[in-house]
């Protein structure tokens, strides 16, 4: 129900794009969330956009590299990664959160929760 796409090998400084296309879902209006595992270390949370995309937020260390977007409810959302660095090397993920509003939404996915995942992509960043 998450088909997430994209990925693969790149030299730092250099830019990947990922996207997360969502169908069948039991539900409408969630907000979507990235995440990502590197080998040996637990899952960090890395991006979020709400439902409408007017909404987004970021980790702390992809602020100013990584966009997360969507250009309407119904089309995938995407995750352009620019100015890569080897230390972002790991298997990313989508997820998709329901909740009352963004806040809530905002919350679970902070907390590293999602209702539906997308499989894992892999991204590697060389130096």
């Amino acid at each position: 129900q998450l088909q997430a796409s994209g990925g693969g090998w790149v030299q730092a400084g250099g830019s990947l794009r990922l996207s997360c296309a969502a169908s069948g879902l039991p539900f409408s209006s969630y907000a979507t969330g990235w995440f990502r595992q590197a080998p040996g270390k637990e899952r960090d949370f890395v991006a979020a956009i709400s439902w409408g995309g007017g909404t987004t937020y970021y980790e702390d260390s992809v602020k100013g590299r990584f966009t997360i977007s969507r250009d309407n409810a119904e089309d995938p959302v995407y995750l352009q990664m620019n100015s890569l660095k080897p230390e972002d090397t790991a298997v990313y993920y989508c997820t998709v959160v329901r909740g009352s509003d963004w806040y809530e939404q905002a919350a679970r996915l902070a907390a590293l929760e999602g209702d539906y995942w997308g499989q894992g992509i892999q991204v590697t960043v060389s130096s």
